[in-house]
């Protein structure tokens, strides 16, 4: 391990709190830190969200950094290595991640990288209402050093249990800790040091698309809220900004839940992310661009 710089992966379904931990891990540490998010749509909500930070950032966008953009995560990673020298690297995946293929790609390919821990965020609101654990999450789960059970606040502890147990059946080994909006020491979550074994793999994901909705005018609050409460089935993740005459906030919209924080922009911008999304895309866009005033 000497000589190697460390990677932690932070992965987790579409909107469970990656960036929020993040975030929180930013805010915390006095680690010399290089920040690698991968977004899934033409528009990188999140990086913007970290924007600011005294912190080195790459971004890898457009795709999913588990298939299409492996040879893209290699280069940054070498570019992060040669110009910042960080004491870690952290990286944030695309909801639709199966991190499997990461972990293989930096052990056969990043000779000097040193995985540390693999972070997975599990939504415990989202995992009781969508009890089916689809392929993309339950890899997400298997791959785990340590899985945050996150939205506590949103559930009792009855169905807290039930969560538990269920992730508990897919990973047994994982350290399990329960947050609400990530908050944790940060410190606690890195220096594992574990050894893993993965046979070489590739993935894609046909069933997920996405589109994105950008505009420099004023949005009408009332219509807009109206729109975010009756989103189609087909939209199971949307994030953002939006700028209404009174300021302008982060969006954030998880299977049927959505909450808006106050948060600088100049623009509205929006990625709307789900299955069979592109049969309501035209309907959103318009019920958008009639809001504009």
């Amino acid at each position: 391990m000497t000589g190697k710089t460390p990677i932690v992966i932070i992965t987790g379904y579409l909107g469970s709190g990656k960036t929020t931990l993040l975030r929180n891990i930013l805010n915390n540490t006095r680690r010399r830190l290089a920040i690698l998010m991968n977004e899934f749509g033409e528009i990188a909500i999140d990086s913007k969200i970290i924007e600011g930070k005294n912190v080195k950032m790459a971004e890898l966008a457009g795709g999913c950094v588990c298939c299409s953009l492996i040879g893209e995560f290699e280069a940054a990673v070498e570019e992060i290595i040669k110009e910042v020298r960080p004491e870690m690297i952290v990286v944030e995946t695309t909801g639709l991640a199966e991190p499997d293929a990461l972990i293989v790609d930096i052990r056969d390919s990043l000779p000097y990288i040193q995985l540390d821990t693999v972070i997975t965020v599990a939504d415990a609101d989202a995992t009781l209402r969508f009890p089916e654990t689809g392929h993309t999450g339950r890899i997400q789960l298997e791959t785990a050093d340590v899985v945050l059970i996150n939205k506590t606040d949103l559930v009792d502890q009855r169905g807290l249990d039930e969560v538990k147990k269920k992730i508990m059946e897919i990973n047994d080994k994982a350290i399990i800790f329960m947050t609400s909006y990530c908050r944790i020491d940060s410190e606690i979550l890195f220096g594992l040091g574990i050894e893993r074994y993965f046979a070489p793999v590739r993935h894609s994901h046909p069933d997920i698309d996405c589109f994105s909705y950008s505009s420099d005018k004023a949005i009408n609050r009332g219509g807009f809220e109206k729109i975010a409460y009756n989103l189609p089935g087909e939209v199971y993740r949307a994030k953002g900004f939006v700028r209404f005459t009174d300021g302008s906030y982060l969006f954030s919209y998880v299977a049927g839940r959505w909450d808006m924080e106050e948060f600088e922009s100049e623009k509205t911008q929006l990625v709307f992310i789900g299955s069979g999304i592109t049969k309501v895309k035209d309907k959103i866009l318009g019920q958008l661009e009639s809001c504009e005033e």
